[in-house]
């Protein structure tokens, strides 16, 4: 018996960006609802969907105060955020306040895709915490607090390890700079200690720390760490 498909909740405005995604996501096997304004997408919450792909720019409502509303109702569902180029502060606001990802206009179904399923891994990872973290070649033992690359135990400083620990229990969402300077130090909000520590955890974990496969910069954003495929 096969497993029941995904529901996506699709909210934006302009019906050729609908039909894309309606013929796009139907294609990979997801069911797709749809919502052109917040008020149809708050009602179509009721069918509990998986997923909510949002468009911040909406005609009834700031897309920011349709994402406060869908998370006061659920906290955890995954929500990837549609936005235009030149709009990195309303990604940044979105992230903040609880989205997990943004795809940018123009954007490609891969894309899309991809981002999609890191934040559903995301969402199961947080549910049922795992105490040993692996992807590819690195794992992060959260319980003895023990850092590998392979077999090769990797020595950290308490504050690398607090970095690597936060970006590990979100793995595949994006982590603001403001996320992360709370999380690591409260008070502190200069974004260039966060900097220090990321280059030096890619040269300890990084196979080439210029060219890192695990711990990805979203420009002028923020963090992610790799989700475990």
């Amino acid at each position: 018996m096969n497993a029941a498909p995904l529901r996506v909740l699709v909210v934006d405005d302009e019906p050729p960006i609908r039909k894309l995604l309606r013929m796009g996501l139907a294609a990979h096997g997801y069911h797709v609802l749809e919502a052109p304004n917040g008020r149809a997408a708050l009602e179509q919450l009721e069918a509990s969907p998986n997923l909510v792909i949002l468009d911040l720019g909406l005609p009834d409502m700031q897309g920011h105060e349709l994402l406060k509303a869908i998370r006061s109702r659920n906290d955890s569902i995954p929500i990837v955020i549609l936005s235009s180029r030149d709009d990195e502060a309303g990604k940044v606001r979105a992230l903040d306040l609880g989205a997990d990802d943004y795809v940018t206009k123009p954007f490609g179904m891969d894309e899309l895709l991809a981002r999609m399923r890191a934040a559903l891994r995301h969402q199961l990872q947080v549910h049922g915490e795992r105490p040993v973290f692996r992807v590819g070649e690195l794992s992060i033992d959260l319980v003895r607090r023990i850092v590998k690359v392979g077999d090769r135990e990797v020595k950290l400083s308490p504050k690398e390890y607090d970095l690597l620990r936060v970006l590990a229990q979100h793995a595949g969402k994006v982590l603001t700079h403001k996320f992360l300077l709370h999380a690591l130090w409260d008070d502190l909000t200069d974004a260039q200690y966060l900097r220090v520590y990321v280059r030096q955890l890619r040269q300890k974990i990084e196979a080439e720390p210029e060219r890192p496969q695990y711990i990805l910069t979203e420009t002028g954003i923020g963090y992610r760490l790799r989700a475990p495929e």
